[in-house]
C-alpha cells in the first residue's frame, strides 16, 4: 500500500475509534451528539474507502527477481547486414524500454538471436510455443510458477517469472522473459507484436543461417 494511502487509512481508523470512544464516554446521548457521531463515522469510513481505492488504482509493482544466468549476446552468422541491424536494434530496445530480461528469436527451427540474461541450456520450443504458432496469437504467461509446461523455457534463466511467446508467421517466434511476475503491460505486448511483423518481411527472404556464435555483453 502506498504511503499516502496508508496515512489516509490510519486517519480514518483513528477517527472512527475516537468517535466511538467519545460516544461511549458521554454522560448522555443527546440528538445533537448522535447526529455528530453519525457524520464523523461516515467521514472516517469514507477515508478508509479512499485508501482502499487508492491502493487498487496504484498497485505495488511486482518485485524484481534476481535471475540465475549470465548476460550474453548470440547472433547467427552470415545474416544480411540489414537483418543484423534490425535484430540488434529491436532486441536492445526491448531490453531497455520494457521489463524484458531475455529475448530469443527463432526462425525455421534455428536460433537467430539470444540476448540478455540467459542460461547455459539450449532453447527448444515445446507445447506452449507450438500452440502460439498454431493459433497465431501471442501467449503471455504472467507467472511461470503456475504453469506445468514451464520446463520448455530452459534457454531462459531457470527462475524467470514471466514469459511472452510471440509468433512470427507460422515459422518463427520471439520469446521474451521478464524480470518479475505480471511485468509486461499491454503496450509492451503491442510493441513486441509490431516488431515481429516488421521482422517477418526480412526473415521470409532467408534461405538458411549458420548457428549463432556467443559473445559476452558484460
Amino acid at each position: 500500500m502506498p504511503t499516502a494511502a496508508r496515512l489516509c487509512l490510519s486517519v480514518g481508523v483513528l477517527g472512527l475509534a475516537l468517535c466511538v470512544a467519545n460516544q461511549l464516554s458521554a454522560p448522555e446521548l443527546t440528538p445533537a451528539l448522535e447526529r455528530s457521531s453519525v457524520l464523523a463515522s461516515l467521514l472516517s469510513v469514507g477515508l478508509m474507502l479512499v485508501a482502499i481505492l487508492w491502493t487498487r488504482a496504484v498497485p505495488l509493482s511486482p518485485e524484481r527477481v534476481e535471475l540465475t544466468g549470465e548476460q550474453r549476446l548470440e547472433l547467427a552468422s552470415d545474416l544480411p547486414q540489414d537483418l543484423q541491424q534490425e535484430l540488434g536494434w529491436g532486441s536492445q530496445l526491448l531490453l531497455t524500454a520494457t521489463p524484458a530480461a531475455s529475448i530469443l528469436v527463432l526462425w525455421r527451427g534455428q536460433l537467430l538471436l539470444q540476448r540478455g540474461m540467459l542460461s547455459t541450456e539450449r532453447f527448444k520450443p515445446g507445447a506452449i510455443c507450438q500452440r502460439a504458432l498454431s493459433t497465431q496469437k501471442a501467449i503471455s504467461l504472467v507467472n511461470l510458477k503456475l504453469y506445468p509446461g514451464r520446463d520448455e523455457f530452459i534457454g531462459l534463466p531457470a527462475n524467470v517469472p514471466a514469459v511472452i511467446v510471440q509468433p512470427i508467421a507460422d515459422e518463427g517466434m520471439v520469446v521474451l522473459g521478464g524480470w518479475s511476475a505480471r511485468c509486461f503491460s499491454r503496450s509492451d505486448e503491442a510493441w513486441l507484436e509490431g516488431w515481429s511483423q516488421k521482422l517477418r518481411t526480412q526473415l521470409e527472404s532467408l534461405d538458411a543461417v549458420v548457428p549463432p556464435a556467443a559473445t559476452s555483453e558484460g
